[in-house]
């Protein structure tokens, strides 16, 4: 089974196009929208985990390319710098998949890598500016 994070950039002409839904029906792929941001007759951007046969997996890649949505690899990820977080837990509040979480026992952020999906939304809001990107 083969899993990859991707952002597709759709253009105006296909918002409308069920991409996701031929996917599942026609290469059996499993999808988990991390993040999405479409505007009707305009563009859309979605960021997706997707899951799968590695042949049916570069397939399904593959034709949503040749339909014309723009294909990237989710190439940044968020990290924390563990020398400058002072543990205040600022981050935590503004996290939508709660990739960050107080522990209640020891009253220290965690982070889970595995949960996030990049949204960027930690970093401004980290006052010590433990949260990065990195690319």
């Amino acid at each position: 089974m083969a899993s990859r994070r991707v952002v597709f950039h759709f253009p105006r002409t296909l918002i409308d196009v069920p991409v996701l839904s031929q996917l599942v029906k026609n290469f059996q792929l499993e999808f988990n929208i991390l993040r999405a941001s479409i505007t009707p007759a305009q563009e859309g951007l979605m960021v997706v985990g997707l899951e799968g046969d590695e042949d049916r997996l570069e397939a399904g890649l593959e034709w949503v390319r040749e339909i014309g949505v723009r294909v990237q690899p989710l190439e940044k990820d968020i990290v924390r710098n563990e020398e400058k977080c002072t543990q205040c837990g600022a981050c935590v509040t503004i996290c939508p998949t709660n990739a960050l979480a107080i522990d209640l026992e020891t009253r220290e952020v965690s982070f889970d890598s595995d949960r996030c999906i990049a949204c960027e939304l930690c970093v401004p809001v980290c006052p010590p500016r433990a949260m990065e990107v990195a690319f």
